[in-house]
């Protein structure tokens, strides 16, 4: 089953809780139980709450500029390849979460402490809302304080996050070194070492022992593609060198 037919088939089983589970409860009419899970269901709710978090941190970003492009809403689509059935009901929890007047940062919070022994993927997160950030040709100012905020909250530094920022927009996109947060000082050997620590941080199979399901599979390969792009261009400019 697809992350969003276990969503809509009955996500209000789950031990979500939190703001998260508060705001699906509303969703499904009713309150949200806090139970112990195992298993599978374990790996459910955590593919849940990660979903239903991108949602609610990109509603809360639509927020900071004032508006939401189509654009935005096709990168959205596209990420997340919701089908045309259902749209209605993301939509459903998108607008509850825009309108809801609590701020970012309890949801913010609730994933850093879900995931916070798998930094990866919370920076995949992150991934996914810049590119639903950058959709429109942009990263407005507002949206970019937005992001660096979540960023903290999610136990980032402010290196942490020049180097996803970099791996994104601005002209440090060219730079290798930016985008794998490394130093020109760095050996060789050390760089290497840096890489393969971020190759294991952002690796695919990383997502998949989570259960997450394949949209964020496919942010990791994208992530996994400019990480390798990067390395070799520094490898090849040191062994020219």
């Amino acid at each position: 089953m697809s992350i969003w037919g276990k969503l809509l088939g009955g996500a209000a089983g789950f031990a979500i809780g939190g703001p998260i589970g508060a705001l699906l409860g509303a969703l499904a009419g009713h309150a949200v139980d806090s139970i112990s899970a195992g298993g599978e269901e374990a790996d459910a709710t955590r593919s849940i709450t990660f979903t239903i978090g991108v949602i609610v941190l990109g509603a809360k970003m639509a927020k900071a500029d004032g508006r939401v492009t189509p654009d935005e809403v096709a990168a959205f689509k596209q990420v997340f390849r919701v089908p045309p059935g259902e749209m209605k009901n993301v939509a459903r929890v998108f607008n509850m979460a825009r309108r809801d007047a609590a701020g970012f940062e309890p949801y913010a919070r609730q994933i850093a402490g879900l995931f916070k022994n798998n930094p990866g993927m919370l920076e995949d997160l992150l991934d996914i809302l810049f590119h639903i950030a950058k959709a429109d040709g942009v990263v407005h100012p507002a949206e970019l304080d937005y992001l660096r905020q979540v960023a903290t909250i999610f136990g980032f530094s402010a290196d942490d996050f020049a180097r996803i920022r970099a791996s994104h927009v601005g002209p440090d996109k060219t730079d290798p070194y930016a985008v794998l947060g490394a130093s020109r000082d760095m050996s060789l050997a050390e760089l290497k070492r840096h890489y393969r620590q971020l190759i294991r941080e952002h690796h695919p199979d990383t997502l998949i022992a989570q259960g997450l399901p394949q949209e964020f599979i496919d942010v990791a390969n994208s992530k996994m593609a400019a990480i390798n792009d990067a390395y070799a261009r520094i490898e090849k400019e040191r062994l020219a060198g």
